[in-house]
């Protein structure tokens, strides 16, 4: 009994210990811990519900491809039946009236049929690669919209968290102005206006400040939404800020792949898939041919026990034509509609090309454009730092006013925003250029 008890402590332990393990895993897997683009993209293709969704899509096209294709398996049924007649038909010959028939009759049929030729099959078997392939490629377009929309996202929150630090620092310089400001007026040294105008600028500062903290929560809460990642969850943004600036730059004399875009690839399989219903209209001028047999037990007796005690088979087995001859003129229509249909896709080939050559100027200029305003702007905050830096010593030995001061410090701080923002735009336009070639993964 000691024994008995021993196992069923342990067994109950690993138990215990196992699902604690998944739990575990399971919260591990919900939070994410180190929260880099990679990871922050990586966490998003997991728990992304449309993702999700898609991949759903894909097992449910594969099951019902198989389950069209398992028609040319040979199909095999059993019919059963049981039938008691409690008034036997009446029969009429040689002038006399007579009832004919068994009261009790049992029949089971074994049939087998093959498909020799078959349209419906045939399109089955032919198109189910193309099916396939629509399937992954509409679950890639989700991943590559999906990578868009979180790198873009991150980025958002990045450069607002960039601006809180930049007006945090900002606050702390406006307040050691302020002290100074204060303490000569007090001594004597200047009038009220400067402290103020240091007043009236720290407190401009605070305002933002608070502005930026508030837009903070929402872009935050558009990366969650972007990502599948709990409302209620919180995780901390990691970055390399030398990485990204080495990695603003991308060759702009790239040329434009067509097949690069998933866009267009899936239009491309959309076309084969209309040459197959083409292929398909045609067959309908094709007999369907298919092979059967049935082999059938037929139990005949007046006597309900004695049924089964007899039996008389029969078998057969044929080959079966069917060739519609007329049928309205209906295979003219559909075929020609199946023409019209692939000609309509070459438009819509033609019509995604223009759009992809337009997506991609824009993508370009913009990204130029933006590299032109970082690089110009890295320049000006270097120049803003320097004219704040002179002046402020200036100030201090007298040469300047309290004035000129909170001119270079507001030169400084837009010198600042100005240039964090150009970095994160740069950042964007870039993933619209690599989207636009298809080279976004």
């Amino acid at each position: 009994m000691n024994k008995y008890y021993l196992s069923g402590i342990i067994a109950l332990f690993l138990f215990v210990e196992a699902l604690y393990s998944q739990n575990i895993s399971s919260t591990r897997d919900s939070i994410l811990e180190t929260a880099t683009l990679e990871r922050c993209i990586q966490y998003a293709e997991i728990h992304k519900p449309i993702i999700q969704q898609s991949l759903l899509d894909q097992e449910t096209t594969e099951l019902s491809i198989k389950g069209k294709l398992a028609d040319w398996y040979p199909q095999i049924n059993l019919d059963y039946n049981l039938q008691h007649i409690f008034l036997l038909p009446t029969s009429f010959s040689n002038n006399n009236y007579f009832q004919s028939g068994t009261l009790n009759t049992s029949t089971a049929a074994f049939s087998v049929s093959q498909s020799i030729f078959n349209k419906d099959l045939l399109f089955a078997r032919q198109s189910a690669n193309e099916v396939r392939n629509q399937s992954k490629q509409s679950l890639e377009t989700n991943k590559i919209q999906l990578v868009v929309t979180v790198s873009k996202a991150f980025y958002d929150v990045l450069l607002t968290q960039k601006q809180i630090k930049l007006l945090q620092a900002d606050i702390l310089r406006l307040e050691t102005s302020y002290k100074n400001a204060y303490n000569q007026y007090k001594d004597g040294i200047v009038d009220k206006i400067d402290y103020k105008r240091a007043s009236i600028a720290l407190n401009n500062s605070k305002a933002q400040l608070k502005n930026q903290q508030e837009f903070l929560k929402s872009k935050e809460a558009i990366l969650k939404n972007a990502m599948g990642y709990s409302a209620n969850g919180n995780f901390t943004l990691v970055y390399d800020t030398i990485k990204m600036q080495n990695e603003l730059f991308i060759d702009t004399l790239q040329t434009i792949n067509y097949n690069n875009r998933i866009e267009y690839k899936l239009l491309e399989t959309v076309r084969r898939l209309q040459e197959f219903n083409l292929q398909y209209a045609k067959y309908g001028y094709y007999p369907s041919v298919s092979a059967f047999g049935n082999y059938n037990f037929n139990f005949l007796n007046n006597n309900f026990g004695k049924l089964y005690g007899t039996n008389f088979p029969n078998f057969y087995a044929g080959v079966k034509i069917n060739l519609p001859l007329f049928q309205g003129n209906k295979r003219v229509y559909q075929t020609k509609a199946a023409e019209i249909a692939i000609k309509r896709v070459d438009w819509d080939l033609i019509q995604m090309r223009n759009s992809i050559n337009t997506q991609y100027e824009q993508a370009l200029s913009a990204y130029k454009s933006s590299l032109n305003d970082y690089l110009v702007l890295k320049e000006n905050l270097q120049l803003a730092n320097e004219v704040y830096n002179t002046i402020q010593l200036q100030y201090k030995s007298g040469i300047k006013n309290y004035l000129e001061v909170i001119t270079a410090e507001t030169d400084l701080r837009n010198a600042q925003v100005n240039y964090t923002n150009a970095l994160y735009q740069v950042l964007t336009a870039k993933v619209d250029v690599q989207q636009a070639l298809g080279i976004l993964k």
